[in-house]
């Protein structure tokens, strides 16, 4: 596993629609290995393909000592709304409010490319959201409201 170099506010990258992954191998495995231990190593909850300067579609989330990899991932359901804070890794040191749904029912394959579902409330929830966002180029600070400086 690397660390890799995430892509901050202003790139061009983070605003593309990333492509479809149409073969899981190696590569996609060592990408998605990469992609945790960097998030964990910035103190992430989530991090797309796209912040680390890959146009494909896949995502990782560790919430509740749980990690979820999602590869093609799709929305299939949500409910309810809040709007709460939000903060990313590609924008460091902000942070703004943004309405979300309350529930999230996703799907995707794993990295066996084997179809899984997860459902999340919550945190979880905001998290799926927000990395499923980045694969469609919308950085959570183009709709937040209250975007500010965070101090220390």
């Amino acid at each position: 596993m690397a660390l890799r170099k995430i892509v901050m506010e202003g790139d061009p990258i983070l605003e593309k629609k990333a492509r479809e992954v149409t073969e899981i191998n190696g590569r996609i495995c060592m990408i998605l290995d990469d992609m945790l231990e960097t998030m964990r190593e910035n103190d992430g909850v989530g991090l797309a393909a796209p912040q680390v300067g890959i146009l494909r579609r896949m995502f990782v989330v560790e919430w509740e000592d749980k990690v979820y990899e999602l590869i093609n991932p799709e929305i299939l359901e949500t409910s309810g709304s809040v709007c709460e804070d939000e903060g990313c890794l590609s924008l460091p040191g902000f942070f703004g409010e943004v309405e979300r749904p309350a529930y999230v029912k996703i799907a995707g394959l794993n990295r066996q490319g084997e179809k899984v579902i997860y459902e999340g409330t919550g945190m979880l929830a905001k998290a799926f959201c927000h990395e499923n966002d980045h694969l469609d180029g919308i950085p959570y600070w183009t709709k937040a409201k209250n975007l500010r400086r965070v101090e220390e």
